[in-house]
Formats: C-alpha cells, structure tokens, sequence
C-alpha cells in the first residue's frame, strides 16, 4: 500500500570509552519529509550522561504513534459522522515491564482523551463507539501486541 522511512543516525564522540559504556546515545530521527528529531533512550534506562532527557526516547515515541493514529481516526469518524471537534488533547501513558529475564516491553498504552465537540455534541454511546473504530483503524494499533485501553477524559 505504502511505504515509511526514517533515518536513524548516530556518531560516537571522540575521546569516549565506547568499549566500556561510557558513551552518549544521542542520536538522531530523520524522516522523508524533513523533520530531525533529537533522539536518546530514556533516562529510567540509561543513566545521565549518557542519555539525554531533552531528547525523545523511543518508548515516548511508540505511545505517541499510537495516540497520534488513534486521534487522526478518531477526528476523520466524527467528521464523516458530522460532529465538529474543537480540540482534542490525549495525556497518554505507557507501561514498560519486564516480560522475562532481560526483557522488557510496553505492555499496556492507556490513551486518555480529552475532546471538545462545537454545536450539537455526541452522547457517551456515540463517543465510544467513535474510540472503538477508531483503534479498529489504527494502523500502529493493528501492528501491536501491547494493550491499549482508552479512558475518555470528557
């Protein structure tokens, strides 16, 4: 159907003891149509200085992904269905847990919407069913395996 690029790039600083660690992991994402992204692992994974708390880790990022698809689906139902949305903010939050011995994952993403509707507004029902396609779209949601929950904050 389509294809997806990114660029992911990283350089190792000169004078750094790569071979024992003591290496920075600030990186770079750079997409097809121009954004750079400054990129690091979270600092709850690698200590300072070696990470970069400013920078987006990829955890962040796969939450984000996840409630980016969910609103865009969400935002083109209700258009289709005639509801106009003012704003639409989602405070989403994934879990990393230990699955096995040396292996992590985010195990759950709970999205947490908060949708303001103009003119005639939908009901609860309508609201749901709105979050029920719209994960049914998702394309990230449909190429996971995490739980994903959503608790609307109307």
């Amino acid at each position: 159907m389509s294809e997806h690029r990114a660029t992911v790039a990283w350089q190792r600083e000169a004078g750094t003891d790569f071979r024992r660690g003591r290496y920075s992991r600030r990186h770079q994402w750079q997409f097809d149509g121009g954004a750079v992204i400054a990129a690091s692992p979270s600092p709850a994974v690698v200590p300072a200085p070696w990470s970069d708390a400013s920078a987006v880790d990829p955890e962040e990022a796969f939450v984000a992904a996840l409630a980016s698809c969910h609103m865009l689906w969400f935002l083109s139902l209700a258009a289709e269905r005639g509801w106009l949305i003012e704003t639409y903010e989602d405070a989403a939050l994934g879990k990393l847990e230990r699955i096995a011995p040396e292996r992590h994952a985010i195990t759950e993403v709970t999205l947490r919407p908060r949708i303001a509707f103009a003119g005639t507004k939908p009901t609860a029902a309508d609201i749901a069913a709105l979050h029920e396609r719209a994960h049914e779209r998702c394309f990230i949601a449909n190429s996971v395996t995490t739980r994903i929950r959503i608790e609307s904050r109307d």
